[in-house]
């Protein structure tokens, strides 16, 4: 097998400090064996504890049951032997920041590990390239850069060095979003993406207090309501290590110039050893101040590095919505705050260092930034066009629906394109349609926009269903609801093997609206359909497989591969359910013959099958008129064309958006179990 077949299962981390640890338990998290290395037994045990304490509190939390912290545990190795690395797929060092020390890890890395091995670093202040100077197989080393915690902060920067091939970068983006992390790309620049802006950010913060500005109370405060952050940049240092903002700034400085390098009194704390203090009230008469630089250093440098072709300004955001956990990214600011506002603020730091004013903002002539959702690529005849909301598990929006339509449209008229794509970034496929945006325009009543919307969604999803191309889904993670409709809509649905998909609308006060009460019982039949449809099961891939739902389900490693093989079977227009399987036979009979009021009031028959009677008592949760509505729309639509069906759903659409039980649904969801009340 080619190291480019060769699927990512066994994976190593070097070093069993705070991150080593902690991307080690993210891996063993997500069911993969790792092994946990370091110089000796004692630094092994160290780390092991590291991860038998943080797996305590995910317990104490209930993030875990104990059951799961023993299993992912116990994927864990711990050695000082670096022998143990010879049949590793990829290792990751987490070395302490220090060239030196990570140049002899890599090497030491190289002569112990297969050379077809992915090498990835985890550095934050290194370029890649020169990690990789004097190494005999550059092209296999690549940047991995995990954010503190890597256990529980999703983002990681992806960051090819001038060696790195396509094939590792591929497939070490891969593994990124099996593990459950948010990748972004990087160009194999100082700071990368996110720390370029936020170490200014914490840099400029100390900067006014050596100025004299305000005092740490009062910029705390300020960039606490400017930013809308649980934590300003002093609480932040003093959580992640002074000296570490230091030491960022450091790197900054010596490549970029003097506004990028430490103030002084972050100097000085730093000699102090001590933290930031907070004592004191803050003045709210110099916010005004703090809000002009703050936000300026960061205007300047989002734009500055998208000028420098460092990350785009999609990257940038979700880098700090993800990473930094900011509610929105600069460029999303910027437009908030208005593009001609932060192109003059960033002109006063740019003047201030007497710095090149960035071309993103010098010339964008006060238009807001518009931002790419769906990310089109071209390989080998086949389009891949990528949902890019990965931090809102690429819930389907207005702008997002539109741009995926625009692409497919191209695509398909593309003569070099000979079949489509369809793929999620970050951890989950498609998780639905944008809740607020259901609740907003019930609150303003406006249902035209949610009727509008929806149409838009048939058109698109007509698209492709019809496409003369091959139309394939390729299915990662969560595929919930509208998510789950628009992969029904295509030709064939490869899955990994944790995908995982429902549709919870009924649970919310809704109805399936974008074709899940008519293309799913042309897959699986009326009684699985109903099933599906009345209780929101998630059902695991290989289930879905097993009922006719998805259509091949692989690891994830060999994903792609199986997406080409479906490219080249062609397309498929027509479908009929096969026959259910004897496994799943009673619960499709008993969803087939049962009223909806019988299985809301938990009186369709069972018999003495526990699993039949669970079924029938989870109807009896959801929302009555969605469950009514629901059955009606899949039983009557499967006498009839697909198109009659589909037409039935739009029709029933204000109906099923204008009862109290939809805005009960929709406006609890993630906050309380609904009241429905059946109206």
């Amino acid at each position: 097998m080619s190291s480019k077949n060769r699927p990512v299962q066994k994976l190593a981390v070097i070093g069993a400090g705070n991150m080593g640890s902690g991307i080690a338990q993210k891996m063993a998290t997500e069911g993969y064996p790792v092994i946990l290395v370091d110089l000796d037994d004692d630094k092994v045990a160290r780390g092991m504890n590291i991860i038998e304490t943080t797996l305590k509190e995910g317990v104490e939390r209930r993030i875990f049951r104990p059951e799961q912290a023993g299993e992912i545990k116990g994927r864990i190795t711990g050695t000082a032997d670096w022998s143990d690395l010879a049949d590793v797929d990829l290792v990751v060092e987490a070395v302490f920041e220090d060239q030196e020390v990570k140049s002899k890890a890599i090497a030491r890395l190289e002569e112990s590990c297969r050379p077809d091995t992915i090498l990835a670093t985890n550095t934050s202040s290194f370029l890649v390239t020169e990690l990789a100077e004097g190494m005999e197989h550059p092209a296999r080393f690549v940047g991995l850069h995990y954010f503190y915690h890597p256990a529980k902060n999703r983002l990681v920067e992806v960051i090819p060095g001038e060696a790195t091939s396509d094939d590792v970068t591929a497939r070490a983006w891969a593994l990124q979003e099996q593990i459950g992390k948010t990748p972004i790309s990087s160009a194999d620049a100082s700071g990368f993406v996110v720390n370029r802006y936020f170490v200014p950010w914490l840099n400029e913060a100390v900067r006014l207090l050596e100025e004299g500005v305000a005092d740490i109370p009062t910029i705390e405060a300020s960039c606490k309501k400017t930013f809308r952050v649980g934590m300003g940049p002093f609480q932040l240092m003093n959580v992640t290590g002074v000296h570490i903002a230091m030491h960022a700034a450091n790197t900054l400085g010596e490549k970029f110039g003097p506004f990028y390098a430490p103030a002084k009194t972050l100097k000085d704390q730093v000699a102090l050893g001590e933290d930031w203090v907070f004592e004191g009230d803050a003045d709210q008469s110099k916010f005004g101040a703090i809000e002009e630089r703050m936000l300026g250093a960061v205007c300047y440098v989002a734009a500055q590095l998208v000028d420098e072709k460092v990350g785009t300004i999609e990257d940038t955001d979700i880098g700090a919505r993800v990473g930094l956990r900011w509610p929105i990214g600069p460029f999303q600011m910027m437009n908030r705050i208005g593009v001609d506002r932060a192109a003059e603020l960033a002109g006063k730091i740019a003047s201030q260092w007497d710095l090149a004013m960035p071309k993103t903002l010098s010339e964008a002539g006060g238009k807001p930034f518009g931002f790419q959702l769906v990310k089109s690529e071209i390989r080998d005849g086949v389009a891949t066009l990528t949902l890019n909301r990965p931090d809102a598990m690429n819930a389907l929006n207005e702008e997002l629906v539109g741009q995926l339509h625009t692409a497919f449209r191209k695509a398909a008229s593309d003569k070099a394109v000979r079949g489509i794509v369809i793929a999620g970034a970050g951890k989950g496929f498609i998780a639905g349609a944008d809740i607020r945006f259901f609740v907003k325009n019930i609150e303003k009543k406006t249902l035209d926009r949610i009727v509008n919307f929806t149409e838009a969604g048939h058109e698109l999803l007509n698209d492709m269903a019809t496409c003369r191309k091959p139309v394939i889904a390729r299915m990662h993670g969560l595929a919930l609801g509208g998510g789950l409709e628009l992969a029904l809509a295509c030709h064939k649905i490869i899955a990994s093997e944790k995908a995982v998909m429902a549709f919870p609308e009924t649970g919310i006060g809704i109805c399936p609206g974008l074709g899940g009460t008519q293309r799913t019982t042309r897959r699986v039949g009326t009684g699985l359909a109903s099933w599906l449809v009345l209780t929101g099961q998630m059902v695991p891939a290989g289930k879905a497989a097993a009922i006719g739902l998805v259509d091949k389900v692989v690891p994830h490693g060999e994903l792609d591969d199986a997406v080409l093989a479906a490219i080249n079977d062609g397309p498929v227009h027509e479908r009929t359910p096969g026959k259910v399987p004897e496994k799943f036979t009673s619960l499709a009979t008993l969803f087939d013959k049962a009223t909806a009021d019988d299985l809301l009031a938990g009186k369709a028959y069972s018999g003495d099958d526990p699993a039949l009677a669970k079924a029938v008592k989870k109807v009896g949760t959801k929302a009555p008129v969605a469950v009514r509505l629901s059955t009606k729309m899949i039983r009557e639509g499967a006498k009839g064309s697909l198109k009659a069906g589909l037409a039935m759903e739009l029709a029933h659409l204000t109906e099923i958006f204008s009862t109290a039980d939809a805005y009960e649904g929709l406006s609890t969801l993630g906050r309380k179990r609904p009241e429905f009340k059946g109206r």
